[in-house]
Parts: structure tokens; C-alpha cells; sequence
């Protein structure tokens, strides 16, 4: 019997490897495209940048390091090089589409980062087996701007799951549209007509602004906005804003909100404030053929009749007055129940003074 030579020994002692097995190596060189690994062969083996991970451009040497062991995919035994070409984002795609049935099969909630951005959704990335995520499907509303997604985790569950087409759908929405749901069915069971709650100014419009209550929207109606007169919701509030408010009233899951607190409220003491035959000052806030309306303070009105603007002859209010004018003038009557007051310039004027007036004429 012959002796074996040291290299016979040597390659005798060497593992048998074909295409398609799969095979642990260790990591003996990073390069930036491709990394180098001992898998018990005569020959090393080599995983390239694209059969490592789907991140073009991805520089292997901050994702591995020499000394790590990893589970590879022999793609061929020969490159031509006389090196084994492998592969280790098959063998994780293998496992993470075994892994992603199980959670479709369970509808399990994945996270995962958005790794780009398409017209028509998202693209996520799970053990290195893509997700697609549907435009309609990333919000429970309509998303201008997906861009405002890239490198977000996001949290997912799988819809369709069918890898020989290569169709795996994930949907953020329904759970979304089930978070809100909860945070509804908690916020009503909390709170009621009356209470004072926190909220975030979420929309304005002309007609009032929507208010984030953390579980559903409640409406502050432009009315309920202030004791006094508001021009435009947009020149009070803006989206973002915190407010304090009033539960004004919930009907199923509506909800109506107010700023006008009764404490606040300034009927509450125009009673002594506007007694019969105080002088006052205030504010021409809008006037109709038969009076000018003044703004006392924010929420309390009296109207000026035509009659009592002056002694001499008005036709109209107009003709003497202008919106956002500052007049002084006598309370001559107030009704509270009614939320009415009167007012007149005309008694302030002095009969005498005209009268001397007159005669210097």
C-alpha cells in the first residue's frame, strides 16, 4: 500500500460540496462588494454584494465583520476563477419567506423599514424577501406624499402571501383604521357632555375648526369660538394648535365643542356693568338702516337706534357713522333675560350748548 502524499491527505480531509447545498463558512475578508469565506473547501468562497443583500451600493464592510459565521447557498462549485460562488440572500430569503407565511398564516404585526418609495406604495423588506404595501393600503387616508415614509419603521400585516408569483402584500392600514377604533370606544366611554378636555386643532374651515381628541374629532363650531364676534376660524386657530375645551354636547359619535365657558361668560355682570343710565364706551360693530349695533365688550351688543344717534335728523347710520368707530353713549335700557341693551348718544348732547351754539351763529 502506497503512502498518500501530504496534499492528497489534505484535500482527502476536505469536505464535498455540489450546487444547491447549503453550507456554513467563516468570514476571512471584507471587501466593499464581496465578502470571503472559509466553508471547510479546497477552495474559498465568495458572496457578492447582490447575493448578500438587496441594498444596491450597500458597503459590506459595515455590515460584516471577519470572524462572523454565516449559512450559504452554493451557486456554483467553479466560478472560473477556481473559487465557490455563494450565495446568502437566497438562503435568507428561504427563511424569511417560511418566516412571513407563518405570520400571514397568524396575521401577525411586522415592522419593518421602508426601503423605497414607488408610485404605486411602499417597499419593505423582511429577511430579505420583499413586501409590497399598496398605496391604499399605507393609511387609513389619502397620502399625497409617500416620500415622507423612506427609512420610517413601519408596522405592517400580510394580506396576500403567494411567493411563487412573488406577491406578498402587506397592509399598514387596517391596522390603522383598528387603532382608532380602540381609541374611540375608549375616549367615548370616558368622557361626557360637560366635561373640560386637551386637544389638537387637526383641520380649520370656514365654518370652524375639528379638533383631535385623541380617539375621535370633535367639531368647534365658529360660534362657540369666543363670547365675541370671530371673522374667520382661520384668524383664530391654526392646524396644531392645543386647546382647552368644552364638551358642549355628543350625539352617537358626533361630538360639539365649545370655548365659551360659563364663567367667562359676560352676561354674567353686564347687569351692573350696563345699568340704566351708565355712560359706556364701545365700538360700532355693524350698522342696518335702522341702527348701529356696538360692541361693548367681546360678546355683550347694544344697538343704537337711528333715533338716538343725535338730536338733529339722521336718515341713515351710515351717514354719521363707520364700522369700528369709537362712540360714547348712555344705557337707556337693558333687558338681561332677553340679552338686550339700547343705547343713546342723543341724551349726552347738551340742549344749552346748542342753544349757544346757535346764537354765535
Amino acid at each position: 500500500m502506497s503512502e498518500l502524499s501530504f496534499e492528497q491527505m489534505l484535500e482527502d480531509s476536505l469536505k464535498t460540496i455540489r450546487t444547491g447545498e447549503v453550507v456554513e463558512g467563516t468570514v476571512i475578508d471584507v471587501k466593499e462588494d464581496e465578502i470571503i469565506l472559509n466553508i471547510g473547501y479546497k477552495s474559498d468562497g465568495i458572496v457578492t454584494r447582490n447575493e448578500y443583500t438587496n441594498i444596491s451600493n450597500a458597503d459590506l464592510t459595515t455590515m460584516v465583520s471577519v470572524g462572523d459565521t454565516m449559512e450559504v447557498k452554493v451557486l456554483k462549485v467553479n466560478d472560473g476563477e477556481g473559487q465557490v460562488q455563494l450565495s446568502y440572500r437566497r438562503v435568507a430569503a428561504e427563511r424569511g419567506s417560511k418566516r412571513l407565511e407563518e405570520a400571514f398564516e397568524n396575521k401577525e404585526v411586522l415592522t419593518a423599514k421602508v426601503t423605497q418609495v414607488l408610485d404605486g406604495g411602499l417597499s419593505v423588506v423582511v429577511d430579505e424577501t420583499r413586501i409590497f404595501i399598496p398605496a391604499s393600503l399605507v393609511s387609513d387616508t389619502y397620502e399625497k406624499n409617500l416620500g415622507k415614509y423612506a427609512d420610517q419603521e413601519i408596522e405592517f400585516v400580510i394580506t396576500e402571501f403567494n411567493p411563487k408569483r412573488r406577491r406578498i402584500i402587506g397592509d399598514r392600514k387596517q391596522l390603522l383604521v383598528a387603532k382608532k377604533a380602540e381609541l374611540q370606544r375608549a375616549l367615548f366611554e370616558r368622557i361626557q357632555e360637560g366635561d373640560v378636555v386637551e386637544g389638537v386643532v387637526k383641520n380649520v374651515t370656514d365654518f370652524g375648526a375639528f379638533v383631535d381628541l385623541g380617539g375621535a374629532d370633535g367639531l368647534l363650531h365658529i360660534s362657540e369660538m369666543s363670547w365675541g364676534r370671530v371673522d374667520h376660524p382661520k384668524k383664530m386657530f391654526k392646524v396644531g394648535d392645543k386647546l382647552t375645551v368644552l364638551i358642549k354636547e355628543i350625539k352617537e359619535t358626533k361630538i360639539a365643542l365649545s370655548l365659551k365657558f360659563e364663567d367667562a361668560n359676560p352676561w354674567l355682570t353686564a347687569d351692573e356693568k350696563y345699568a340704566v343710565g351708565n355712560i359706556v364706551d364701545g365700538v360700532v360693530a355693524r350698522m342696518t338702516d335702522f341702527g348701529a349695533f356696538v360692541e361693548l365688550e367681546p360678546g355683550v351688543d347694544a344697538l343704537l337706534h337711528v333715533s338716538q344717534i343725535s338730536r338733529e335728523h339722521v336718515e341713515k347710520p351710515s351717514d354719521v357713522l363707520k364700522a369700528g368707530q369709537q362712540i360714547t353713549a348712555k344705557v337707556v335700557d337693558f333687558n338681561g333675560e332677553d340679552k338686550k341693551i339700547s343705547l343713546s348718544m342723543k341724551v349726552l348732547e347738551s340742549p344749552a350748548e346748542d342753544m349757544a351754539e346757535m346764537d354765535e351763529e
